[in-house]
């Protein structure tokens, strides 16, 4: 299993950037951090969870939903444990809750086992 604790979010205007990190802790040793592909989603007030980024397990490769390519990276560190998601370029529409999550990658939700409690971030215009 592995717990997931995203943190980073705040407030920002229009144009700004913010970095988010998701710290994963590990409570058995037969699955390590490096073995899960990881992935961001975020959650707008009264929407569904939707796929923001998702990178493979060794960092090598990513993929983005649309709405974001260009202004967000994601990356991971697996000696630290830790996957990040860099925003720049930050519009209102970006407005959310971002939730990292842990497992086999892709775009869709129930590909990811592990979830975590998630982040606000909020971008007035």
């Amino acid at each position: 299993q592995v717990q997931l604790a995203e943190s980073g979010g705040g407030l920002v205007q229009a144009g700004g950037s913010l970095r988010l990190a998701c710290l994963a802790s590990e409570r058995t040793i037969d699955r390590p951090f490096s073995s899960y592909a990881m992935g961001w989603f975020r959650q707008a007030p009264g929407k569904e969870r939707v796929f923001v980024a998702t990178i493979s397990r060794d960092g090598a490769d990513s993929y983005y939903d649309d709405s974001v390519k260009g202004r967000f990276t994601i990356s991971r560190d697996n000696a630290k444990k830790i996957v990040y998601l860099q925003m720049s370029g930050l519009k209102p529409e970006d407005t959310a809750v971002y939730y990292c999550a842990a497992g086999r990658g892709g775009s869709i939700r129930s590909s990811y086992d592990y979830w975590g409690q998630g982040t606000q971030v909020t971008v007035s215009s």
